[in-house]
């Protein structure tokens, strides 16, 4: 069996497990999606050939990693097969119609060895030509493209990620950027959300929905500042949603009331008061006060209008495609068809 690399647009189409055999902090920092981390080095071992290679060339670098898989073969291997069985179990596969896919920084040394180790055991395998580096070239290519981007506007409350769930839910394109980015843009956008992703992995996120986008099709994302949380929306993107088409949703203070009742009241009392804090400054100590003593007595409307004039201050300098304005009135709408379909009426689909 000969090991096979592939160039990514086709080593995409491969049914089967996908494996980054780099190490674990090249993984952390950005990876393919979905892709299972079977090191081939640790942290400290990939440092130390690193070095070797820069001081004294390839060939001992190459000896000294040698030493340290040695005794890893055995492990490495069963990982791989495990995350066969893994997927050929979820995905009720074949052993000949799936294929152990590999990649490494750049489709060198680390997964060549791992494909030579593989077809040595009889697994069919192929590795991607170029390496992580190839997908991340293909990752920012992405955000060069043109884009008919919908942006749903709207003050804090206003429901606009609900929408666009239901927007997902009738087969219509959309981005949900908090989600991929695991925060909701606000001092309060962590509350029960998982740890942020790197941000280079947060460009490969949304690299991942475009893919799966038809270019003629608009394609809707909530208004955002160019960063939530730790992870900055792409700069070629966060361009396009500027000069995008803006529908602005409203609804009354007491409907935005009751939404963010509902979203944050949930939450550890010690949790919503830390959130408080990271912006005492900008609500000053009056309103700062009023909230942390609100929380504590679990007056839930009180601590949301001690922070709802802040935001809703903060929200007058947004600017992300006021250019072409619909506006919407949702006050007292909760009909998901309703809301559906005034949203279908202000466009041109």
């Amino acid at each position: 069996m000969n090991s096979n690399r592939i160039e990514l647009e086709k080593f995409r189409k491969f049914q089967g497990p996908l494996i980054d055999v780099r190490s674990p902090g090249e993984y952390y920092k950005g990876n393919l999606p979905n892709s299972i981390n079977i090191p081939l080095f640790d942290n400290e071992e990939r440092s130390i050939i690193g070095t070797l290679y820069k001081n004294f060339g390839r060939e001992k670098a190459v000896i000294k990693g040698l030493e340290f898989v040695e005794n890893k073969i055995e492990n490495i291997v069963n990982n791989i097969i495990e995350a066969l069985n893994l997927y050929k179990s979820n995905n009720n596969s074949k052993l000949d119609e799936t294929t152990i896919k590999i990649y490494c920084a750049r489709g060198g040394m680390r997964s060549f060895s791992i494909s030579w180790l593989l077809e040595k055991y009889n697994l069919k395998n192929i590795t991607l030509k170029g390496g992580y580096k190839t997908y991340r070239k293909w990752t920012l290519d992405s955000f060069n493209e043109d884009w008919e981007i919908v942006v749903i506007g709207g003050k804090t409350g206003t429901g606009k990620t609900k929408l666009l769930k239901l927007l997902d839910e009738n087969n219509y394109q959309i981005i949900d950027l908090e989600r991929l980015a695991c925060h909701r843009g606000s001092t309060f956008g962590g509350l029960g959300m998982k740890k942020q992703p790197s941000n280079e992995q947060f460009e490969n996120l949304i690299a991942e929905e475009l893919n799966n986008f038809r270019k003629n099709k608009k394609i809707f994302v909530e208004a955002e500042s160019a960063n939530i949380g730790k992870c900055k929306i792409p700069h070629e993107f966060f361009r396009q949603m500027r000069s995008a088409e803006r529908i602005e949703i409203f609804k009354s203070e007491s409907n935005r009331l009751e939404e963010l009742i509902k979203t944050y009241s949930i939450y550890e009392e010690q949790d919503l008061i830390d959130a408080v804090i990271r912006i005492k400054k900008r609500l000053g100590p009056q309103r700062t006060k009023i909230a942390i003593e609100s929380i504590k007595k679990k007056d839930w409307k009180k601590v949301c209008m001690s922070v709802l004039e802040y935001y809703d201050k903060c929200y007058e300098y947004e600017k992300i495609g006021k250019n072409k304005l619909k506006k919407i009135n949702m006050t007292d709408i909760f009909d998901n068809q309703i809301s559906l379909k005034l949203i279908k009426d202000s466009m041109k689909f």
